[in-house]
């Protein structure tokens, strides 16, 4: 249940894009979180916002044509082999939908874990036993969908 931040000057995607960029990031990163059939459940809870920000600045560019994507998880959701896929994944969504291949060398992917107990939802402080229910109740739904 990753939450998700984009960043980037108010011009820089088509204006049409942001449902786009939130829905490829979204399975960008079940999939880096190991989650290869994402069900209701996942995509449910999965929540991307596109900020379009009048400037972006850095020291040397007044006017910088630059990205920022902040993925937020649960804690433990990615291993290290998961952070540098959604990094390259994320990186290259961005730039494919701005239109920019050199925007790979402008764009910033924070990657943040919650703290334990740090990640709310339905008024509930989950942590590793919270998150681990909602599994289990999950799994229980699927198979007996199947059955």
């Amino acid at each position: 249940m990753p939450i998700i931040d984009v960043y980037a000057p108010a011009d820089l995607f088509p204006a049409d894009a942001d449902a786009e960029l939130g829905t490829q990031l979204t399975h960008a990163v079940l999939r880096a979180e190991g989650v290869l059939a994402p069900g209701p459940f996942h995509l449910d809870n999965t929540a991307a916002f596109i900020h379009r920000l009048p400037l972006v600045t850095t020291a040397a560019q007044p006017s910088a044509r630059s990205v920022r994507v902040q993925i937020i998880t649960p804690p433990g959701s990615l291993n290290r082999e998961g952070q540098r896929q959604i990094t390259r994944e994320a990186t290259d969504i961005v730039a494919a939908i701005a239109g920019d291949p050199t925007l790979t060398a402008r764009t910033w992917v924070i990657l943040t874990e919650a703290a334990e107990g740090g990640w709310g939802l339905a008024g509930t402080a989950f942590g590793v036993e919270e998150f681990g229910a909602l599994a289990a109740r999950a799994a229980e739904a699927r198979a007996a969908a199947v059955n």
